[in-house]
């Protein structure tokens, strides 16, 4: 039996915005994957150790507060720091598109900006995972 993907979503410091990332997060699940929602005003650290806990493929940061360019380097910071090398770090909002281009330079996954049709997203992962099995 094949393994479902196992996705944590979160949003990360004080944005309250959480209509797009509950869009998401319910594409996903309808998609076969397993979500792990935890909800709104998630430090970094939080949000390293629930994917560890929870065993996830991946990590999806929805960001609508102009802070992508703090929260996504401290979450990767983190996970190298606790040596987690085989976890997908994505995301989305609203992100210039200079910054698409720094966060993806730095070891960010894709970032979908607003309106991007969630079977991207669920193409996205599926192939990623597909592309980098866990032991």
């Amino acid at each position: 039996m094949k393994r479902k993907i196992r996705v944590l979503v979160a949003k990360a410091g004080l944005d309250g915005h959480d209509r797009g990332a509950k869009i998401v997060a319910a594409a996903l699940r309808d998609s076969g994957m397993e979500i792990i929602y935890t909800g709104l005003r998630q430090t970094p650290e939080m949000i390293v150790e629930a994917a560890i806990q929870e065993d996830v493929d991946a990590i999806g940061i929805s960001i609508l507060s102009g802070a992508h360019m703090t929260i996504f380097p401290k979450i990767l910071s983190l996970m190298k720091d606790k040596n987690v090398d085989d976890i997908l770090l994505f995301g989305g909002g609203i992100i210039p598109e200079e910054d698409l281009n720094i966060l993806s330079e730095q070891g960010v996954g894709k970032l979908f900006t607003s309106g991007t049709p969630t079977a991207d997203i669920i193409n996205y992962l599926k192939e990623w995972v597909s592309n980098h099995p866990r032991n």
